[in-house]
């Protein structure tokens, strides 16, 4: 990421420059000239650090890569329209593409891997529901929610990068322990035989930190949609696998926080003429207030730090 960082930012500044969205703060209208998409520069140091360092024998590295990968096409489709017809592709074909990537990584996962369909509760450990059938869509579920809210927190410089970071962190060493029969049975967790994705997480990391260096305000470029949808995918996949996928609402309670916002802006102005604040997602309306993207960043960033500690601690309960 350090390395070719630069020359990513030199080489596309004027070919991937998309318009701001709409319904944004002012002052984000002279963000126009910064060049987006670098979820591709994600997506590729994800690519080639995973083929050179993981076990290529193992199924969850390919069902994972090839989720983030589709997820970062769709993210690509979505981009390139707004580039080329300065709008994106309409919402809900951007969801039929979605639940369709969703349904055809979750199949293939159960196919090849063949997972525990229960259902784990972080407080109570004991309540095992076990879904059968209806497990493929709360994963479908999970996966298009955790990527539409990643996607809608990606709205200031280094906000939603800096959000991931701490979760990529925290499921990294879910993924670890669930991986690993001795310290799954001592927590009481499911084993999932995840250690090895840990290693993707790790590698998730690194270059999301990369990608901050460049990201970080004022930014030097954006991830857009291929890269929000894609990292999402990969939250998404990363709580699913290690059976802990409830725990994505604890430690990424920020992107639950902001997809909420949205909906409760919407059903407020409509049933009742007006909004309950001043522009969703919420990192807008701290905006307006008069809160510097640097400060929102910051705060926000923290909080998921806090979020993602108490979604680890919560394994120590039994």
């Amino acid at each position: 990421s350090f390395i070719f960082g630069n020359w990513f930012i030199k080489k596309f500044s004027v070919i991937l420059s998309l318009p701001t969205r709409d319904f944004v703060p002012d002052s984000h209208k002279l963000k126009g000239k910064t060049p987006s998409m670098a979820g591709i520069f994600i997506i590729a140091n994800l690519l080639i650090c995973s083929l050179l360092w993981c076990n290529l024998e193992n199924y969850l590295v390919w069902v994972f890569l090839l989720g983030v990968s589709v997820f970062g096409v769709i993210g690509f489709i979505d981009d390139y329209s707004k580039l080329k017809y300065k709008k994106g592709i309409k919402a809900k074909h951007k969801f039929l593409m979605q639940f369709m990537a969703a349904t055809g990584v979750v199949l293939l996962w159960i196919y090849l891997v063949n997972p525990s369909t229960n259902l784990i509760f972080p407080f109570f450990k004991n309540l095992q529901p076990d879904l059968k059938l209806f497990f493929i869509p709360w994963a479908v579920f999970v996966i298009i929610a955790s990527s539409n809210a990643v996607n809608l927190t990606d709205g200031l410089d280094g906000l939603a990068i800096g959000s991931l970071l701490p979760n990529f962190s925290v499921f990294g060493i879910i993924l670890y322990i669930a991986g690993h029969q001795v310290l799954a049975n001592y927590l009481k967790i499911p084993y999932s035989g995840t250690s090895e994705l840990s290693i993707m997480a790790s590698i998730l990391i690194g270059t999301s930190l990369g990608f901050l260096w460049y990201n970080t305000y004022p930014a030097q470029f954006f991830m857009g949609d291929v890269g929000s949808l894609s990292l999402g995918m990969a939250l998404a996949l990363m709580g699913l696998m290690s059976k802990q996928e409830i725990l994505i609402i604890i430690a990424g309670g920020l992107f639950v926080v902001e997809t909420v916002s949205v909906i409760v802006q919407i059903l407020s102005y409509k049933f009742l003429g007006k909004r309950l604040f001043r522009m969703a997602p919420i990192h807008h309306h701290f905006e307006l207030l008069g809160w510097p993207e640097s400060k929102i960043t910051t705060r926000f960033a923290i909080i998921s730090v806090v979020l993602s500690l108490i979604a680890l601690m919560t394994l120590k309960i039994r």
